[in-house]
Order: structure tokens, then C-alpha cells, then sequence
């Protein structure tokens, strides 16, 4: 593969992802310490499955023989005022990662990376079901946001969420 542009971005995505994979277990201890187990946990799987988009491109970059650069990942933000904002955050977080998702996509079409347009189509295809999920998250954190009783239910159901904790590479 020798299309350097394509494979430093794809290793640039790698440390973001690595970097959300940071972010969401920053979020699940913050809802932890404020006895919102159901939210630390749906969280945590959150950050689990960018840890497994993080190992997705880490494999993607190793079958095609291109160096894999990991760089240092920053520290995440860790306090927050309150739920709501963790929410506001993770959406945040979301769009960030699809703007660059697209960005890499395009960047491959441009360089005619074929491999990695096929690769990165799965990534499209998540984070528009990262985003959905992100947005109801946060538009029914917002709805309840006043009334302790219905966060507790909110974080129940989010409590719910049953992802395996599987850190093999795939």
C-alpha cells in the first residue's frame, strides 16, 4: 500500500479512537461516582466498542504490511457538571468522529485507496447508528433532567445494555 497520505490519517483515526475509547471510560467513572451505574456501565461498553474500532484499524494498517504509529493519547475530560452534560458531550464526541470519518473517506477517494474505501464504509456505517444512539441518549436525559426519579429510570435502562467485554483483536 503505498498511499502515505491515506495510511498516516488511518493511523491519526487510530489515536482518536483510542482517544474516545479514553473519553468514554473518563464519562463512566465520573457516572460512577455518582451512583449512575447503569450509565458508567453503558458507557464503559461505549468505550469498548471504540477500543474495537481502535483494533479494527490497528488490524486494517498490519494486513496491508503499513507501519502502525501510535502517538500519546491526551487525558480526557473528566469532571462534568452533570449528566446532561456527559450526554452533550458523548454527541459531541460522535460528530467529531464522523467529521473525521468522512474526511478520511474522502482523502481515500482522492488517492484512489480502494482497500481503504471498502474499510472505511463500515466506519460510515457506524457512526451513523453511533450518532442516533448518542442523540436519543441525550434527548431523553434532557427530557427528565429535573426529576431524580426519572433519571434513575434512564439510568436503569441504560443499565440494560448488555455488551460483551471482549478485547480481542478482530
Amino acid at each position: 500500500m503505498s498511499h502515505h497520505q491515506v495510511t498516516d490519517a488511518l493511523n491519526e483515526q487510530l489515536s482518536c479512537e483510542l482517544g474516545s475509547w479514553y473519553a468514554y471510560l473518563a464519562m463512566s467513572a465520573w457516572c460512577d461516582r455518582q451512583q449512575l451505574t447503569g450509565c458508567a456501565g453503558w458507557l464503559r461498553a461505549q468505550a469498548q466498542e471504540e477500543y474495537t474500532h481502535a483494533m479494527k484499524i490497528y488490524d486494517f494498517l498490519l494486513v496491508r504490511d503499513v507501519e502502525v504509529k501510535l502517538t500519546q493519547v491526551d487525558p480526557p475530560r473528566q469532571e462534568f457538571a452533570n449528566i446532561v452534560e456527559i450526554f452533550e458531550w458523548a454527541l459531541k464526541q460522535e460528530k467529531e468522529n464522523t467529521q473525521r470519518i468522512d474526511a478520511l473517506f474522502q482523502l481515500a477517494m482522492e488517492q484512489k485507496a480502494f482497500a481503504s474505501l471498502v474499510e472505511l464504509q463500515w466506519f460510515i456505517t457506524e457512526q451513523v447508528e453511533e450518532e442516533q444512539s448518542a442523540r436519543a441518549n441525550l434527548a431523553r436525559i434532557k427530557m427528565v433532567a429535573n426529576d431524580p426519579a426519572a433519571i434513575l429510570d434512564f439510568d436503569n435502562m441504560l443499565g440494560e445494555r448488555n455488551l460483551p467485554m471482549d478485547t480481542t483483536p478482530h
